[in-house]
């Protein structure tokens, strides 16, 4: 019965990725996943500065965000995430066209 069931779930249909626009920059979340936490600013600036993030206003350097961040040290994910939110805002992100 078990065969069955295992069976059952790869013939599930899969989930094909359209062919529109591509997205330019790297989500917030994959760029924090690979960070240990609590870390200082001038770290997390140093580690990851160069990345280019996804946000509302197209691809935007995280040097560039925690340029106006005051936060001196991070003690969690969640906590650099919001700040990084705070300055780069929340919505929908632009495709390339």
């Amino acid at each position: 019965m078990a065969d069955d069931e295992a069976d059952e779930e790869t013939e599930e249909p899969v989930v094909e990725l359209g062919e529109g626009p591509s997205v330019e920059g790297v989500p917030l979340a994959r760029v924090t996943s690979r960070l240990t936490w609590g870390m200082e600013h001038s770290t997390v600036e140093q580690r990851v500065g160069d990345i280019e993030i996804r946000t509302p206003d197209g691809p935007t350097s995280l040097s560039a965000v925690l340029a106006e961040v005051d936060e001196p040290y991070f003690e969690r994910r969640q906590e650099f995430e919001e700040s990084v939110r705070e300055v780069v805002g929340a919505g929908p992100v632009q495709t390339e066209e």
